[in-house]
């Protein structure tokens, strides 16, 4: 996406009256100060972007900017006057509305009820729904946003329900609307209309605040910027007199490389080989379709494609979670039966290491602490046990020398799972897969939900481990990071592999591929 054809001129824009003025927002959750006396000015009619690290406080201030939190102290005032807000009701009422990360939708229902949803007009449905449809063309007349009022939600693609719930917001009057991670499920052809959108809304007179760790969205879209870090507003600036570099170094507090430095792989033997690898799951819906390719030791290679393509049941099979309907495997050149037989334990015995996509629901117990996590799934292993007995200490040391090494914070091995970040829990199951010197290795969404600085440790991790002669296969769906990481990129699309390319590949041309738009 080329942020000169997305940006515009809005360089008066700043200098209006201010939508949203935060002044002294003071926050904390125990022992936890989440915010600290945040000042923050939004001007009318300008799409402000807010990016920081994990735990920096940007959820936590919109959270309450919203009415799910309240301050400790502190003032908001809204179009200048000051507003009470202790519930979302409160923020709608002010003319704030959201859209979430994870949408608030009613998939059974249809576009128009969803945005009726909550105020339908009184006991005559029937007119507050010949009310609503006439507002609703409106606002998709005003706004671009284009959508069918009777199309069933859960039959929409991701990019249309992200219109709905725009379209709730705006149905429910709201002047300042907040984004969050409003990219994360969309291709780059979606992610290119939604800023369009966006730029719609600005210059409607709309207010936008756009939360996002995609740094070349914030260079792309919006008009301004301020920058958490630890709980403080450390900067807000004019996007265009800044840098990705300069956002990244103040979101930090150090200078972050966002680009890496890696030399061409030099490739060995073959360490994965699938050949006609089909699933089809128990309602007999195909979620893999003859897939075929070859990983080979010393490179990595990238799988490319929107979420729900089938590449989470890749990783299943191969990794022995699931059994696959057909096809043949082979590790290292062994055969391995993945018709028969699902066996992750099996999988890790042959050295294939697994990284999964949801790391809570599959690569940690959050409520064991630290050390008990750095080994799980490997604690047969007899380095961890003393006959029948699991050695604690050892397992205690283990976890302080891992810890130590993937810069884990806070570096307490007795402390619940649960209480880290979501970069710091990252590193603890990468610590454990990667430490194995696995002679294959799968890693989904490796940064999901990781800050810059975690991103940056993670990607040198991996290219390291690259160098050392491992087969890693890589599944994301930010395209920039498996052009980065990658020295091939697989895409796949309604569960097979479409195509492949080299990480110099456009994002619109992987963006193309990704929706089936072969050559």
């Amino acid at each position: 996406m080329q942020g000169e054809d997305l940006k515009g001129e809005h360089t008066e824009a700043a200098d209006r009256p201010p939508a949203i003025d935060l002044t002294g927002i003071d926050k904390s959750f125990g022992a936890v100060h989440a915010n600290r006396a945040i000042d923050l000015r939004v001007a009318k009619g300008t799409i402000h972007g807010i990016v920081g690290e994990n735990g920096a406080g940007k959820s936590t201030l919109m959270s309450i900017l919203y009415g799910y939190y309240q301050a400790d102290s502190g003032e908001i005032r809204v179009d200048g006057r000051v507003v009470d807000i202790q519930s979302p009701d409160d923020a709608i009422a002010a003319g704030i509305g959201m859209v979430f990360q994870h949408f608030m939708l009613v998939e059974p229902f249809t576009v128009l009820e969803n945005v009726m949803l909550g105020v339908e007009g009184g006991m005559r449905l029937a007119q507050g729904a010949a009310q609503a449809r006439r507002e609703l063309q409106r606002l998709e007349r005003d706004y671009a946003l284009e959508v069918d009022p009777d199309a069933v939600v859960g039959d929409l693609p991701v990019g249309l329900q992200q219109r709905v719930e725009i379209l709730k917001a705006l149905y429910r009057g709201a002047e300042t609307l907040i984004l969050d991670e409003p990219t994360g499920v969309l291709t780059p052809a979606e992610a290119d209309h939604l800023f369009r959108i966006l730029r719609q809304l600005r210059d409607q007179g709309k207010t936008v605040i756009l939360i996002t760790h995609k740094l070349r969205e914030i260079m792309a879209v919006t008009d301004t910027v301020s920058v958490m870090r630890r709980g403080e507003m450390t900067a807000t600036v004019k996007t265009a007199g800044t840098s990705p570099e300069q956002l990244a170094e103040l979101m930090v507090g150090r200078r972050v490389l966002l680009r890496l430095d890696k030399a061409p792989a030099r490739t060995g033997d073959p360490m994965l080989e699938l050949n006609g690898v089909s699933l089809t799951d128990e309602r007999g819906v195909t979620m893999l379709d003859d897939v075929s390719f070859t990983l080979q030791a010393g490179e990595i290679v990238g799988i490319a494609g929107v979420a729900g393509n089938g590449q989470s049941e890749l990783l299943e099979v191969i990794s022995g979670i699931r059994r696959a309907s057909a096809g043949t495997m082979r590790i290292d050149g062994r055969p391995v039966d993945i018709l028969h037989s699902a066996d992750a334990a099996r999988q890790r015995r042959i050295r294939l290491a697994h990284v999964p996509e949801d790391r809570h629901r599959m690569g940690l117990v959050t409520a064991f602490e630290a050390n008990e996590n750095t080994i799980l799934g490997y604690h047969d292993d007899p380095a961890f046990a003393n006959g029948l007995l699991l050695d604690r200490a050892g397992i205690r040391g283990h976890a302080v020398e891992r810890m130590e090494q993937y810069d884990v914070r806070p570096p307490d091995s007795r402390l619940k799972t649960e209480n880290f970040s979501g970069g710091n829990q990252q590193k603890i199951v990468l610590a454990r897969e990667m430490e194995r010197a696995p002679k294959v290795l799968l890693v989904g969404q490796p940064t999901r939900g990781v800050d810059i600085g975690a991103i940056e440790f993670i990607h040198r991790q991996l290219i390291a481990m690259r160098d050392a002669g491992a087969a890693i296969l890589v599944v994301s769906v930010e395209l920039d990071e498996i052009r980065s990481l990658s020295d091939r990129i697989l895409v796949m699309c309604d569960g097979r592999i479409i195509g492949e390319r080299g990480p110099e590949a456009s994002e619109q041309e992987l963006g193309l591929l990704m929706t089936g738009i072969a050559e």
